[in-house]
């Protein structure tokens, strides 16, 4: 690779030829340079991993993350090997960067800001999870993101530089300066009911008066039930169409969202974000009144919401905060409230009873942003690729 091609060539000396192996690493080199501009500052290949977000995007669905949508992030740990995340290949916990290098937070401009309903990709805000050899009290939350059969209880919460946790992808439910809550499972944003996404998917109780034709299931795409209640009461995992469709079978005597009676009745309430049974007895179904934090706005804080926005005053704005003589002290000076430094969004999967998201862990602050999923390039299952889902946008 020629860095001095600037230079004119004053004795017209003819250019001595590069060899075979030299021309490869030129084009090694090359290549390398330019994929990690790409992967860093235009797109990103990400795989979903899990099925949170069912049937909106499929396990083993590989999609394009744009990054230039909402503006490239600034990479905050340089020092990394190329093309790795985290960790190196073939190794268990053998970190593939340096945190000798750590650069603030700082994003180029993008073509829009994020949106309410926007499917986001973003780094796990909570800290990532590994394999260890000791129990840890976190095994249950991990059950709801992994499901059981894959899950024992040696897993622990590790920490890594924000852009080097795990990505996930889920839908952005409520923007900075909104106010969410949930009832009996709708979701609603400023008071105002959001729209059920086509392919989200939620536990229902199904009773039946006679056994469903497994034919017609398989024509509707329902598989299951993944739950016996009763002989003649089920639970399957619908989207609003086949909730709909399934209502119109003649042996189908009622049919409701599913509620207490499901897998979410093994998690108690301390499970739930903020983790605060005092002032916050809410459920993954029934939640809020909650304030998303917005960049400039003022919250007053009280024994009611510190819970809310602790994290954020100490771990992602990087405060110290502790209560003394019953006052709040932040950074040292006595306060009864806080504006916010950055904004922050609540992100949820659209397979809503199989989801590990904000219900659980909370906000997803503005730096934690790795982009906006674009489009399925591939996809495959059980039965080969599967076709119908190539190029397909993410909406």
């Amino acid at each position: 690779m020629n860095l001095a091609f600037w230079k004119n060539n004053k004795d017209k000396q003819p250019k001595k030829k590069k060899s075979v192996a030299r021309e490869w690493l030129d084009a090694g080199i090359f290549a390398i340079i330019a994929a990690t501009l790409i992967r860093t500052f235009i797109f990103e290949a990400y795989t979903i991993p899990t099925p949170s977000m069912e049937k909106t995007l499929l396990v083993n669905d590989f999609l394009f993350v744009s990054k230039i949508s909402y503006g490239p992030r600034i990479p905050m740990t340089p020092l990394a090997v190329p093309f790795v995340h985290h960790t190196m290949p073939f190794t268990k916990n053998t970190p593939a960067f340096s945190e000798a290098v750590q650069w603030k937070y700082r994003r180029l401009p993008g073509f829009t800001d994020i949106k309410r309903y926007d499917v986001v990709v973003f780094n796990f805000p909570e800290g990532d999870t590994v394999a260890l050899d000791q129990p840890d009290p976190s095994y249950y939350r991990l059950v709801r993101l992994y499901g059981w059969s894959q899950v024992n209880n040696t897993y622990k919460i590790i920490h890594r530089p924000v852009d080097k946790t795990e990505n996930y992808i889920k839908r952005c439910m409520a923007e900075a300066g909104d106010t969410i809550s949930i009832v009996h499972g709708q979701v609603f944003v400023n008071g105002q009911a959001a729209p059920v996404p086509p392919g989200s998917q939620h536990n229902y109780v199904v009773e039946i008066s006679e056994p469903l034709n497994p034919t017609r299931l398989d024509d509707l795409g329902i598989s299951g039930p993944f739950q016996t209640i009763n002989a003649n009461t089920f639970e399957y995992n619908l989207t609003p169409a086949q909730a709909e469709a399934l209502k119109q079978f003649p042996v189908v005597k009622n049919i409701h969202m599913a509620e207490d009676e499901n897998i979410n009745a093994l998690f108690d309430m301390n499970d739930i974000f903020p983790h605060d049974t005092i002032h916050h007895r809410w459920t993954d179904e029934n939640f809020g009144p909650l304030y998303i934090p917005k960049k400039g706005a003022t919250v007053k804080l009280d024994d009611s919401n510190i819970s809310l926005y602790d994290r954020v005053i100490r771990v992602y704005e990087g405060n110290t905060l502790e209560r003394k003589d019953g006052k709040f002290i932040i950074n040292g000076q006595p306060t009864d409230s806080y504006t916010f430094k950055m904004n922050y969004y609540w992100m949820m999967g659209d397979n809503r009873n199989n989801s590990l998201d904000s219900r659980y862990w909370g906000f997803v602050p503005e730096d934690h942003v790795v982009g906006k999923a674009w489009m399925i390039w591939m996809s495959y299952g059980e039965g080969g690729i599967r076709w119908s889902r190539l190029f397909r946008t993410i909406k």
